[in-house]
């Protein structure tokens, strides 16, 4: 849908990508970024570059633009995707992220060589390389480009390219410190905009109790009945947790961040106040849609809510800012997984074959960056032959690679027992199934209709894999060459202190009264 802009509206787009370059090239230091600069900031982030930088990576087009979707069509259940992740930030604050920092590692498949050996560490790689390609940058550059080209009336691939232009150039320069300074922004560019956008919509609707009573009772319950064929009950409290372990516990692209943290307790800040900002993106995000649906369910589709609203309610210059977060959302997510394509290639790829310096390693991670970019827009154009909403391609995707890593992971941080031979089973049987189920998925390969639920197919793969590590673990013995001898950190420095507890304690009280008040 084309929506009209005027002087004022270009000039704050105009304002807001000069505030972006700004950031990204000119407000960095001025000696040359090293090693650690351009793949880990330097490992000197603070808690809230920590927080607002994941924030933005996670809240892409496809949240912006699918969440609405998913509250135009179903209601606040679409809100169990955000209110759920706090338990598993928890188990990343608490379990992984002080084995993570304790071994030093840079990169998520450096923990597999360390726990399970060479062989499992060099499937996560490509692996994860496969996983930055599809899951982040391509489904972003589709579902970005698809919104951006109805807005400007441009073509899906010219509008690729500018967004993929935008995103590498500055990721290339100033690696991931300039991504977390431009992730700062956009988050609060992101947050102030919907925010906006849903005090206005719920201004439009007027007497709040009679809009409620106009949507079908569904619509504020957080669990649908088990006949629900979309968004059950048991569907998402199977389905999620496998998908979450991995997004938020074992993706290169969530977890840099915090690899890159200060200190520990930086990181274990950093990811509470990742999940504090969690509970007002269903508020801004999925309401919205909900209050789409009472004013315009006639006149838009599912899809096309957000930008239905931003027409109908934004005034002057405000219609700007809103598509400027779009763009935000968008530019973010495509330049966090690029440097993380960058640091994963450069360091886990290049270096087992070749010797680099700090500087050489630079360049090379400066060409990884431009090499992701081409990478992930022939696949955004890929994806334009599937025809499932974008929530559903992108979550789906998701979803079917989440399981042998969501086992792999936690057999190696909470199972000391486990081996490298049943890790190395998990992965190579499970994720070359999954890979070629995940085609199968996006191109309806055998016909349209043939797999479940993206949420219970998720489910039924994560159980067999789940079986197919405990039966090898306790059947088989690995060879002593090939037991890998990793130290769990039991020291008291690499726990969570009292007042991360209490902070974690306060955000559950208040996730089980939302529960409580929406079932």
């Amino acid at each position: 849908m084309k929506i009209i802009f005027t002087k004022i509206d270009y000039l704050v787009l105009v304002v807001y990508v000069v505030a972006l370059f700004i950031l990204g090239f000119y407000l960095r230091s001025r000696r040359a970024p090293s090693e650690a600069d351009i793949f880990l900031g330097g490992r000197s982030l603070k808690w809230w570059q920590i927080g607002f930088s994941m924030f933005s990576a996670n809240v892409g087009p496809m949240m912006l633009i699918g969440l609405s979707s998913l509250g135009f069509s179903q209601g606040v259940v679409g809100g169990n995707f955000e209110w759920l992740a706090w338990i598993f930030l928890m188990l990343l604050s608490a379990f992984f992220i002080p084995r993570y920092i304790s071994t030093g590692i840079s990169t998520i498949p450096q923990f597999l060589l360390l726990r399970y050996g060479r062989r499992s560490y060099n499937f996560l790689v490509v692996y994860s390389l496969f996983s930055i390609l599809f899951v982040w940058l391509g489904s972003a550059l589709y579902a970005g480009s698809i919104v951006i080209s109805e807005i400007f009336q441009c073509s899906l691939p010219l509008a690729v390219g500018v967004i993929t232009l935008i995103s590498a150039s500055y990721t290339a320069i100033g690696g991931l410190k300039a991504v977390v300074r431009t992730g700062v922004f956009q988050s609060l560019v992101i947050i102030i905009s919907s925010l906006i956008l849903t005090l206005l919509a719920i201004r439009k609707i007027g007497n709040v109790e009679d809009a409620a009573s106009a949507v079908p009772p569904d619509y504020w319950k957080l669990f649908h009945a088990r006949s629900d064929p979309e968004y059950s009950w048991l569907a998402i409290l199977a389905g999620y947790p496998v998908v979450a372990v991995y997004y938020w516990c074992a993706d290169q692209t969530i977890v840099q961040k915090v690899l890159a943290a200060k200190t520990v307790r930086e990181g274990q800040r950093g990811i509470l106040f990742l999940a504090a900002l969690k509970v007002i993106t269903p508020i801004i995000f999925v309401l919205p849609g909900i209050i789409c649906f009472l004013l315009y369910r006639n006149s838009t589709t599912p899809d096309k809510s957000y930008l239905t609203l931003v027409e109908n309610l934004m005034p002057e210059g405000l219609r700007g800012f809103c598509i400027a977060a779009l763009i935000a959302s968008l530019i973010d997510t495509v330049s966090s997984a690029l440097n993380s394509f960058s640091t994963v290639f450069t360091l886990d790829v290049v270096t087992q074959f070749v010797s680099l310096k700090a500087k050489n390693k630079v360049m090379v991670g400066r060409w990884m960056t431009a090499a992701g970019a081409f990478l992930g827009a022939g696949i955004a154009v890929l994806f334009s032959y599937s025809d499932k909403s974008l929530f559903e391609l992108t979550q789906g995707l998701v979803s079917i690679l989440a399981p042998p890593l969501s086992v792999v992971f936690l057999g190696g941080i909470f199972w000391k027992r486990t081996h490298g031979m049943a890790a190395e089973a998990v992965l190579f049987g499970g994720g070359f199934l999954c890979l070629a189920i995940g085609v199968c998925y996006v191109l309806n390969y055998p016909y349209k209709g043939f797999w479940p639920h993206f949420l219970f197919l998720s489910v039924y793969i994560f159980i067999g894999l789940a079986i197919l590590m405990a039966f090898t673990t306790v059947a088989f013995k690995a060879p002593r060459k090939d037991h890998i001898y990793f130290s769990f950190p039991d020291n008291t420095r690499w726990t969570m202190d009292n007042w991360l507890w209490v902070g974690w304690g306060a955000l559950a009280l208040l996730m089980i009264t939302i529960y409580m008040v929406l079932n």
